[in-house]
C-alpha cells in the first residue's frame, strides 16, 4: 500500500507538471501568434499546435495549400502580402506540395471545435482532378501528419459515418500507417462499417486518446522550441487601404489575344484539331478520386459549422488548348467543382475568367504568379470583410 500510494502521488505530481507546461505553451503560442501566423514552416504543415493558435484567434485567417504557397516566391503571396496587416487580418499559410484535400481535411477535423463558426481559406489545385492516377499517394505520403490523423481519428468532432469514409480513403495509402499500428487498426475498424468493429474502435479510444495527448504535448514543446530559437519578431502592423485595380494593372503582365488563338490553332493543323481530345480529357476527369476528397472535406467543414471559401486556380487553358482539349470540355471542371460546392452552400471562387489568362499561372504549374496572387488576396480580403469574393 505506501508503495501504491507513492506511486500514485508521483504519477500525480508528473500530470501536473504536464498540464501546467501545455498551458504555459499554449500561452506563449497565442502571444505570439502575430509573428508565428504569417510564416509557412514544416512543424506548423505537420502540427497542429500553431494551427489551432491561429485558429483561436480573430484577426488572423488560415489559408489551407498545396505547392502554390511555397513555389514562386513574389511579395503579393497572401501570408507576405497580409503580413502587416494591411486591412486589419492577417493570412496564415497552412501546406505544401503535393497536399491535397484528404490531407487537408485531417487537419480541419483534428482542429474541430475550434473552427467552430471560424473563418477559413481553402486553395484548391485543378491538376488533382484533372490527372488522376497514383501520383497523388505520394505526395500525400509526404504530408501525411500522424498527429492530425489520430486526433481527427480519434476526436470527437466527426460523426462515425464520415470518420467511416475518410478512413477508408486513408486506407488507400497504407505506408504512412506502417509505423502506427494503432492508428492502422482503429482506421480498419472504422472503415469496416460493422457493429462489433464499432465497439472494438470504442473500446480502444481510451488508448487512442490517451496517444493523442502525448503527440500533442509532443508538438506543444517542439512549438516552443521553435518559439525560442526560430520564430523571428512580429512585423509592426501598417494599416492601408489597398489600390486593387492599380495593384492588378501592375503585375498584369502578357495576355493572350484573339490572334494569339488563331497562331495556335494554325499551328496544330487548323481549328479541327481543337477538341481532338475532350473525350479523354472528360474521361479523366470523372475517374480522378478527388473528387471523393473533395466532398470528405466539404463535409467536415460543414460537420464543424466552418466558415469556409473554396478558391480554384484555373486551368491553364493555353496549354490544354494546344492539347486539343477544347473550352468548352474545361468548362465541365468548373461546372462539376461549382456543382458540388453549391451543394454545402459554401462560397466559390473558380477564376474561370483566367482560364487563358498567360499571366495568372506560372508556367502553365498551378502555382500562382504575382498577377494570380493579387486576386487571390483581393478574394480573400473581400471574403475576411463580408463582402462577396470577387474573381
Amino acid at each position: 500500500m505506501p508503495h501504491l500510494f507513492a506511486g500514485l502521488i508521483a504519477s500525480g505530481l508528473v500530470a501536473a507538471v504536464l498540464l501546467v507546461s501545455e498551458v504555459a505553451a499554449v500561452h506563449v503560442e497565442h502571444t505570439t501568434i502575430r509573428a508565428s501566423a504569417p510564416e509557412l514552416f514544416s512543424l506548423k504543415n505537420q502540427g497542429l499546435a500553431f494551427q489551432r493558435a491561429a485558429a483561436r484567434v480573430p484577426r488572423v485567417l488560415s489559408l489551407y495549400g498545396s505547392s502554390e504557397l511555397t513555389a514562386v516566391v513574389v511579395p503579393e503571396r497572401a501570408h507576405i502580402f497580409f503580413r502587416t496587416a494591411p486591412t486589419g487580418f492577417q493570412v496564415s499559410p497552412v501546406g505544401a506540395g503535393g497536399a491535397n484535400s484528404l490531407i487537408m481535411l485531417q487537419k480541419i477535423g483534428a482542429l474541430g471545435s475550434d473552427l467552430r463558426g471560424k473563418k477559413v481559406a481553402i486553395s484548391l489545385s485543378p491538376g488533382w482532378f484533372l490527372n488522376p492516377g497514383p501520383g497523388w499517394l505520394q505526395g500525400y505520403k509526404g504530408n501525411f501528419s500522424r498527429m492530425a490523423a489520430s486526433e481527427m481519428a480519434f476526436g470527437t468532432a466527426l460523426d462515425f459515418e464520415l470518420k467511416r469514409d475518410i478512413a477508408s480513403r486513408m486506407l488507400k495509402c497504407p505506408g504512412t500507417l506502417e509505423n502506427s499500428p494503432l492508428l492502422q487498426f482503429a482506421l480498419k475498424r472504422l472503415a469496416s462499417g460493422r457493429w462489433l468493429d464499432r465497439i472494438i474502435f470504442c473500446a480502444l479510444w481510451p488508448i487512442g486518446k490517451a496517444q493523442t495527448t502525448v503527440l500533442e504535448l509532443q508538438d506543444h514543446f517542439a512549438a516552443s522550441n521553435y518559439i525560442r530559437h526560430k520564430l523571428k519578431p512580429a512585423a509592426p502592423f501598417h494599416p492601408e487601404t489597398p489600390d486593387w485595380p492599380k495593384l492588378i494593372e501592375s503585375t498584369g503582365g502578357a495576355k493572350i489575344t484573339d490572334a494569339d488563338k488563331v497562331t495556335n490553332a494554325s499551328s496544330l493543323g487548323g481549328e479541327k484539331t481543337i477538341g481532338r481530345r475532350d473525350a479523354a480529357f472528360r474521361n479523366r476527369m470523372n475517374a480522378s478520386s478527388a473528387w471523393i476528397d473533395l466532398e470528405l472535406l466539404l463535409r467536415t467543414l460543414a460537420r464543424i459549422h466552418a466558415r469556409p471559401l473554396l478558391l480554384s486556380m484555373p486551368i491553364a487553358g493555353d496549354l490544354y488548348d494546344e492539347k486539343g482539349v477544347s473550352r468548352s470540355a474545361r468548362e465541365d471542371y468548373y461546372v462539376s467543382l461549382r456543382t458540388l460546392v453549391q451543394r454545402y452552400h459554401f462560397p466559390l471562387v473558380e477564376f474561370k475568367g483566367h482560364d487563358e489568362d498567360l499571366a495568372f499561372l506560372y508556367l502553365h504549374k498551378s502555382h500562382l504568379t504575382a498577377k494570380g496572387w493579387i486576386y487571390y488576396d483581393r478574394a480573400l480580403d473581400d471574403f475576411f470583410q463580408g463582402r462577396v469574393p470577387r474573381s
